[in-house]
C-alpha cells in the first residue's frame, strides 16, 4: 500500500519541482461558467469539425447502435428518479465513514450508482456554526475580500481563513474522504484509491443570503469542458463509451484519469486536478428550495449520453422523435474552450433536466455533500428561505503523483496568502487580516494533515 514515506514524498518534491502553473488574472467564479461570464461562443471552431471526425474514424455504426440502446435505458432510469424524486439519494452516518466499516453492499452499490451520498454528523452543528461565525468575522476584518457577485457577495475568494484550513484538516473530514476514496479503484479493480492518501484542493466558500436569483448555476459537470473529448489521454477514459460499448463503461475506474490535461485553456476557473467526489460542508440548515445543490443522481446512462450528444442530431423539429448521426458539427454541445460543461433543455432533451433534477435533501450544519466528478449538479436558481445557505467547498481527491505536483504548488500560494495555482490570481490574502499559517493545520490534524497540504 502506497503510504506518506519519507522517500516517496521526497521522489514526488523532485517530481513536483519541475512542474510549474502560471499564475491567473483575476477574477471570481464567474470564470468558470460562459453562462455567467456571458462568453459562450458557438459554433466552435472547424478544428473541432476535425476532431469529432477522428474519434469516430470506423467507429460510426457501432455508435450509433449504441446511442439507440441508450436512449430508452436513459429514459427508464430517468422515470424512477421522476417518480421517488430527492429519495434516491442515500445518506451515511460520519461514524461509518470515520472508522472504516463501511455500509453493507447494497447501499456501497446504490452510492456508486446515484454518484451522490449525503453525510451526516462529520461536524456537530455547533462546530459548523463557529466556522461561519468566524469567517464572517474573517470577511468583516478584510473587506478587500473579492467575492461574485460584486455588488451582493454571495461565493467568495477565501482560501485560507481559519475556518476553512480547520475543516479541511480536521481528522474526520480527511477519514470521510479516504471512505469516498475507498470506492474508487486503479486500473486493477482489486486496487482501491485509498492506496494514495488524500490530499488537500483548497476551494472557495459560499455564503448564500435569502432571496438571491444572481449565484444561479445552471447544469453542468465540472473538471474540463472541451477537453473530455480534444485531450486524447482524458478521451481515453471514456473509450467504452466512443466504442459503443457504454455498458462497459466504469464510471469508479480512474485509469487514464489523473494524467488527463482537465484544463488545457489554463483558464482563470478550469480545475487541473483529478477530483474523484466534489463535495461541500454545511455551514448552515438549508433543504429544497433554500439555495442548495441539484443534482441528476444517475452516473453511467447520463455520462454515456453527454459524450455520445455531439455525434447525433435529430431529424425533425421533434426533440424525442428519430436521431441520425452527425460525426461533422461545430458542436459539443454546452462545451466552450476555458469554460466549463454546461447542459440544459434545448441541447440535451433526453436529460429531461426540469424534471431529472432533485434539489438535495435538507442538510444541518455540520453535514456534508459528496458528488461524483461526472456528475450533472447545478444550483437553486433562488435561495426562497429565510436564513442563509452557507458551505465551504471541500473535494476529495487522491494523492496521485500528478495530483501532488499540483499541492506542492498550492503549498507555497498558501504560505503567500495568495489564490491557489487553479484559481483566479492576484494578491488574494497576502494582506488579510487573521489569515490561517501552516501551525493551525499541525494544531487541528498533525501530520497526516501537514502532509495532505504537502508540508
Amino acid at each position: 500500500m502506497l503510504r506518506w514515506t519519507t522517500s516517496r514524498l521526497a521522489a514526488l518534491a523532485q517530481v513536483a519541482s519541475k512542474h510549474s502553473y502560471r499564475p491567473k488574472p483575476e477574477g471570481d467564479i464567474s470564470s468558470v461558467f460562459a453562462s455567467l461570464s456571458k462568453d459562450a461562443r458557438s459554433p466552435l471552431p472547424e478544428r473541432y469539425g476535425t476532431l469529432k471526425r477522428e474519434i469516430v474514424g470506423e467507429r460510426m455504426e457501432a455508435m450509433y447502435q449504441s446511442w439507440k440502446e441508450l436512449l430508452p435505458s436513459l429514459k427508464e432510469d430517468l422515470e424512477v428518479i421522476k417518480g421517488s424524486g430527492n429519495k434516491v439519494i442515500p445518506e451515511i452516518d460520519a461514524q461509518v465513514a470515520q472508522l472504516a466499516v463501511g455500509p453493507g453492499n447494497d447501499l456501497i452499490a446504490t452510492i456508486k450508482k446515484r454518484g451522490v451520498c449525503i453525510v451526516r454528523g462529520i461536524f456537530s452543528p455547533s462546530e459548523a456554526l463557529q466556522m461561519k461565525e468566524d469567517v464572517i468575522k474573517y470577511i468583516q476584518a478584510n473587506p478587500s475580500t473579492k467575492a461574485f457577485p460584486p455588488d451582493d457577495p454571495q461565493v467568495f475568494e477565501l482560501y485560507w481563513s481559519p475556518s476553512q484550513i480547520k475543516a479541511r484538516a480536521d481528522p474526520r473530514m480527511l477519514s470521510v474522504q479516504k471512505f469516498f476514496l475507498s470506492l474508487w479503484h486503479d486500473q486493477d479493480p482489486s486496487r482501491p484509491l485509498t492506496e494514495y492518501p488524500p490530499v488537500t484542493y483548497a476551494d472557495r466558500l459560499r455564503i448564500r443570503r435569502p432571496g438571491d436569483a444572481k449565484f444561479a448555476l445552471g447544469p453542468h459537470v465540472d473538471g474540463g469542458g472541451v477537453e473530455r473529448w480534444e485531450d486524447p489521454t482524458y478521451r481515453s477514459v471514456y473509450k467504452n463509451i466512443f466504442d459503443g460499448k457504454w455498458r462497459s463503461f466504469d464510471a469508479y475506474r480512474m485509469g487514464e484519469r489523473h494524467d488527463a490535461n482537465m484544463n488545457m485553456y489554463e483558464s482563470a476557473g478550469g480545475c487541473s486536478v483529478f477530483r474523484a467526489w466534489q463535495g461541500w460542508l454545511s455551514m448552515s440548515s438549508t433543504g429544497p428550495g433554500e439555495g442548495t445543490l441539484r443534482v441528476l443522481p444517475l452516473t453511467q446512462t447520463s455520462t454515456a449520453y453527454w459524450l455520445l450528444r455531439p455525434f447525433f442530431s435529430p431529424s425533425s423539429s421533434d426533440p424525442f422523435g428519430p436521431w441520425n448521426p452527425d460525426p461533422t458539427s461545430l458542436y459539443l454541445h454546452g462545451a466552450t474552450p476555458g469554460r466549463g460543461q454546461e447542459m440544459s433543455g434545448a441541447t440535451h432533451p433526453h436529460l429531461e433536466l426540469g424534471q431529472s433534477m432533485v434539489s438535495v435533501p435538507k442538510v444541518e450544519p455540520g453535514d456534508g455533500v459528496f458528488w461524483h466528478g461526472d456528475l450533472i449538479h447545478a444550483v437553486e436558481n433562488v435561495h426562497a428561505g429565510s436564513s442563509d445557505s452557507s458551505v465551504m467547498y471541500i473535494p476529495c481527491v487522491p494523492g496521485t503523483p500528478s495530483n501532488l505536483r499540483y499541492v506542492y504548488a498550492q503549498r507555497d500560494s498558501f504560505t503567500s496568502g495568495i489564490p491557489p495555482p487553479d484559481f483566479p490570481g492576484g494578491q488574494g490574502e497576502s494582506r488579510h487580516v487573521g489569515r490561517a499559517s501552516a501551525d493551525l493545520i499541525a494544531e487541528i490534524g498533525g501530520d497526516e494533515a501537514l502532509k495532505s497540504m504537502g508540508f
